[in-house]
């Protein structure tokens, strides 16, 4: 059975419950899954005050727990079209990994959350991938074998980099269906993959 962590840093939410998706479709394929979080970095009173969600009920991951996992798929929300620093804060101090390649031949896959249509998506998961390649991770993304990213007749996040979702700039929309499906299929192609190495 292969161990996946899903990894993830969500300010408002949005990132959690694509990250609860990856984890469904992870755990469909037979996969024994974890969900942790990065640590928060903004002082909480000023989280607190940008109406941050402070009661997240995933536990917070440590670097040196990286090597316990067969895959790790990581959920950051867009900052500016890359990760936000939390999770860069949490990747810049696993050089010891590094060094030692610890991770080489873990399977890695990215998902994200923008604020806009165009908010750098694809560029965030694809940057955040090129981290992973340096740890020495195989990298998986969401294949046009989801249906879901050819559809047309709605505004929806997802690209063959990786899942995604739309939150609007003020944080108001949810992740859809179709957004929660590609994370579910992503979960589970990693999950796949990452069984196929294993064995």
């Amino acid at each position: 059975m292969a161990k996946i962590l899903v990894l993830y840093y969500s300010s408002w939410g949005h990132v959690m419950q694509m990250a609860e998706a990856v984890a469904e479709g992870a755990t469909s394929a037979g996969a024994g899954v974890t969900v942790k979080r990065v640590p928060e970095l903004v002082p909480h009173e000023i989280a607190e005050k940008s109406g941050y969600l402070l009661d997240q009920p995933y536990p917070v991951a440590e670097p040196g727990e990286l090597t316990d996992y067969d895959a790790v798929i990581v959920g950051t929300p867009t900052r500016y079209g890359v990760m936000c620093s939390q999770m860069k804060n949490f990747w810049d101090q696993t050089g010891g990994l590094w060094a030692s390649g610890a991770l080489v031949g873990k399977v890695g896959a990215v998902f994200t959350s923008t604020g806009t249509q165009h908010g750098g998506q694809e560029t965030t998961i694809t940057s955040t991938q090129v981290m992973l390649l340096h740890q020495g991770f195989v990298i998986v993304g969401l294949p046009y074998s989801f249906q879901g990213l050819t559809k047309m007749d709605e505004i929806t996040g997802g690209s063959p980099y990786g899942a995604s979702t739309l939150a609007a700039a003020d944080g108001s929309r949810q992740p859809s269906a179709n957004e929660l499906e590609g994370a579910r299929f992503q979960g589970r192609h990693v999950a796949e993959i990452a069984a196929k190495l294993c064995a």
